[in-house]
């Protein structure tokens, strides 16, 4: 399929997996592994696509209540994962990094993510970013953390302080705001994923279960999204004036 205006930065809420195994009557186990595999064909396909950024909420904040067994086999597949398709990573030109609280994730996983952004740092194609343990709440609050600081110290005065400064203080890079986000399951809430860079996002919501979500799943949102108009507040559109508009 032909996609014209196709999105630079692209945040994606997988979303299903472990319903989608409970449907098949599989373990949840089962749903994450093939969940991996699809996020697997997805990233091929916006690096096909060129697509300039692409973010996968892989793991939240929220996520470390569940059960111990299940936040496990998660990291496991984390790992796993990282360890197998680095090369495959690099040799499509994509660079690879994460945002999150990664001081909670265990030492060998870190460790996985540091060889992996370091082998791909030179790839100039689609910038991969995996999120996790990351909430937006707590990104902002250490945001603030961080502002408030600064302003104890002297280093910043408060009427310094603008959206601009803010977003430097971000887990993410500043200009880190995707142009659409999607969300499967059927469930329509950002629950807690880059909600001061979605400020200007679009949004789509797809009802298909992470686990069947395919190619032709993605066509469908970024088709949705170059039909939309991005106005960023202002009018594009001459409006009718107050002496040739009818009551």
């Amino acid at each position: 399929m032909n996609i014209t205006n196709t999105p630079s930065h692209v945040a994606i809420i997988m979303d299903g997996n472990g319903r989608w195994a409970e449907k098949k009557g599989y373990p949840r186990s089962i749903g994450h592994i093939k969940g991996t595999r699809v996020a697997k064909k997805i990233i091929l396909e916006c690096s096909d696509l060129n697509i300039k950024t692409l973010v996968l909420y892989a793991f939240s904040t929220e996520n470390w209540l569940r059960p111990k067994d299940e936040v496990n086999l998660l990291l496991r597949i984390l790992e796993r994962y990282l360890k197998k398709e680095t090369d495959n990573l690099i040799k499509k030109n994509i660079r690879f990094s994460c945002i999150g609280e990664l001081n909670r994730l265990p030492p060998s996983i870190l460790k996985s993510i540091d060889e992996a952004s370091e082998k791909t740092q030179n790839c100039t194609g689609l910038h991969l970013v995996f999120a996790l343990s990351y909430g937006s709440r707590i990104e902002i609050t250490e945001a603030c953390r961080h502002i408030g600081e600064k302003i104890k110290s002297g280093e910043l005065e408060p009427h310094e302080i603008t959206p601009e400064l803010f977003s430097q203080h971000l887990m993410t890079p500043h200009g880190f705001e995707p142009d659409l986000i999607i969300r499967t399951s059927g469930e329509q809430r950002l629950s807690n994923f880059l909600l001061w860079q979605a400020a200007y996002s679009e949004l789509y919501f797809s009802p298909t279960l992470w686990p069947e979500f395919s190619k032709e799943e993605l066509y469908k949102a970024l088709k949705s999204y170059s039909q939309r108009q991005r106005r960023f507040g202002l009018v594009t559109t001459k409006s009718p004036t107050a002496t040739s508009a009818s009551f």
